[in-house]
């Protein structure tokens, strides 16, 4: 009666999206051995970018950490256009496409690949990707089977992100809830993020960090100060210095943040969802620093990459935005301030990665800008 074995119940299990886009590789590739690469790019609709998330390519990965306009690619932008996969069976044809993304897929030889627009509840999610390194694969045969298999991953990847995404809603709601007022908009959370995700991209070779911990990084970044719910109005908006008693409570916000991310998680059922410890460690850690003069004491290698990321980033944003007790810094100022306390308050790396980026940076601020407080 139990005789069959189901080939994909390992995606029944706790394992992460990139483990599980592998074995759903492995289990293709025993059908059809020219299926070389299997790759998930999402979409990000307020800048526009398409963003490489997960992939399985046998260890070769031609668009690690690669990010592009989807107004900068006319081949991808007609997928999306038309709501249909797209066939080529031959790549040589794209010799002459100046975009990068294909440049790098040409130098990695790849002769063929299929393409499915992604789409959750009719809005679009992103691209998944086919390519075998062999001509002329992609027969109808084949195409249905890809189809069945393409919904399956579009599926996992999906459910992934919009877990993520749901535990941001909740916490926006419930500050909405409990009528917090802090002078963060979203503006600049928006802001912060994006900075976040210069910065980990530009230490992702030194941390081996994947695709995927650079999004997490980048999604769960606004939520460093979800502890603040906690605080009263009466610290959090007083114009001036805070009293020794008043910062120690203010303080607290760490330690509330790790607190209300571990009931959240369990309230939803996902004290064990894989990246979970990223956004605990985002809450508690962000107020360390280098030397342990920080909330908590911890030291360099102590801290939490994710943290030390987040913390330039949102200090970064604190300086060069308007507060009701002062004026923003020029990006100049802000960045020799930074500067100046790299290696002892901020990681080193994480300084340098925020400056070298700073067109990225200007662009982020012309995109998220406001005229008023915050």
């Amino acid at each position: 009666m139990f005789e069959h074995q189901d080939v994909l119940a390992a995606l029944n299990g706790k394992l992460p999206l990139p483990e599980k886009i592998e074995y759903v590789h492995v289990s293709l590739k025993e059908r059809y051995d020219f299926i070389d690469r299997i790759s998930v790019v999402i979409y990000e609709p307020k800048t526009d970018l398409l963003k490489t998330f997960v992939h399985s390519s046998d260890g070769d990965n031609p668009l690690n950490l690669y990010s592009a306009k989807l107004a900068d690619s006319a081949s991808l932008q007609q997928i999306l256009k038309a709501g249909r996969p797209r066939v080529i069976n031959d790549l040589e044809l794209f010799n002459d496409v100046q975009a990068e993304h294909a440049r790098r897929i040409a130098a990695q030889q790849y002769r063929s690949s299929y393409t499915m627009p992604m789409f959750m509840n009719g809005e679009f999610f992103g691209f998944l990707f086919f390519n075998s390194y062999r001509k002329n694969v992609f027969d109808e045969t084949t195409l249905h089977y890809l189809d069945m298999v393409g919904r399956l991953v579009s599926l996992l990847a999906i459910h992934d992100i919009t877990t993520t995404r749901s535990l941001q809603a909740i916490v926006k709601t419930t500050a909405n809830m409990v009528q917090h007022h802090d002078v963060e908009t979203g503006a600049h959370l928006d802001r912060m993020a994006n900075y976040a995700r210069l910065v980990v991209k530009e230490v992702a070779k030194k941390y081996s960090l994947n695709d995927d911990i650079v999004e997490y990084i980048f999604l769960f970044s606004p939520l460093h100060d979800i502890g603040k719910i906690g605080i009263s109005d009466s610290i959090l908006l007083k114009p001036g210095k805070l009293m020794e008693a008043e910062f120690d409570t203010m303080k607290t916000h760490t330690m509330k943040g790790g607190e209300i991310v571990n009931l959240m998680l369990e309230n939803l059922g996902l004290d064990e969802f894989p990246h979970a410890g990223i956004l605990r460690n985002i809450a508690l850690y962000h107020h360390e620093a280098i030397n342990g003069s920080g909330y908590n004491g911890m030291k360099d290698e102590e801290i939490p990459i994710e943290a030390k990321i987040v913390s330039v980033a949102d200090v970064f944003d604190a300086l060069t935005s308007t507060r009701p007790y002062k004026e923003a810094w020029s990006n100049d100022k802000a960045f020799m301030f930074l500067q100046s306390m790299a290696g002892t308050k901020f990681d080193s790396d994480c300084v340098a990665a925020l400056i070298n980026c700073r067109e990225e940076v200007e662009a982020i601020q012309k995109r998220f800008n406001e005229d008023r407080l915050g």
